[in-house]
């Protein structure tokens, strides 16, 4: 099992799932193997809340291999080869806020993600709250504030946001009804 708290390595060369249109396992290969040939793979949302109520919102640094410097409304990345959706929910929401001690984001549901670009991956979205102060991960973040959902909403149009990002707030509200 994988430590949550440890800092892993993001690189072309990590080790991904490759999944088929049902999120069955079929494979593994290199990220940037998986990005190239545009095979389908597995990612987690996590929307954050503070005790305020507040969502976690951020620019991605220009270092991102995908969707650099755009802003996101959810922490969360790619699971590493056998790592579950639960686990990496974990490991990246504490690594990007760099906390320890979150509880363990609550599942809400999965979604198929396509990306003309990248291909496509399965997508777990899960909310938690943060009561802690974070220190976001410098690697991954490149500013970051703690907004009201109604700023959040003020912000879409103007802000460039990760697509897959976007679409996951547009099916959570939808979810939410």
């Amino acid at each position: 099992m994988t430590d949550p708290t440890e800092h892993r390595t993001l690189s072309a060369d990590e080790i991904l799932d490759v999944v088929d249109a049902h999120d069955r396992v079929v494979g593994q290969a290199p990220r940037a193997e998986v990005y190239a040939r545009r095979l389908l793979h597995r990612c987690t949302f996590v929307q954050v809340r503070d005790s305020a109520g507040r969502l976690f919102v951020h620019r991605r640094t220009a270092a991102k291999l995908v969707f650099p410097s755009h802003y996101d409304m959810f922490v969360g990345g790619v699971l590493g080869a056998g790592e579950s959706y639960d686990e990496a929910a974990l490991r990246e929401a504490e690594e990007e806020l760099g906390v320890r001690g979150l509880p363990a984001p609550t599942p809400l549901f999965r979604f198929l993600y396509r990306s003309e670009e990248y291909g496509g991956w399965w997508s777990a979205v899960y909310e938690v709250r943060c009561d802690v102060p974070v220190r976001p991960q410098v690697e991954e973040v490149e500013w970051f504030a703690f907004l009201p959902e109604g700023e959040v909403e003020r912000r879409l149009p103007e802000w460039v946001w990760v697509p897959d990002g976007l679409e996951a707030w547009r099916r959570l509200r939808e979810w939410r009804g």
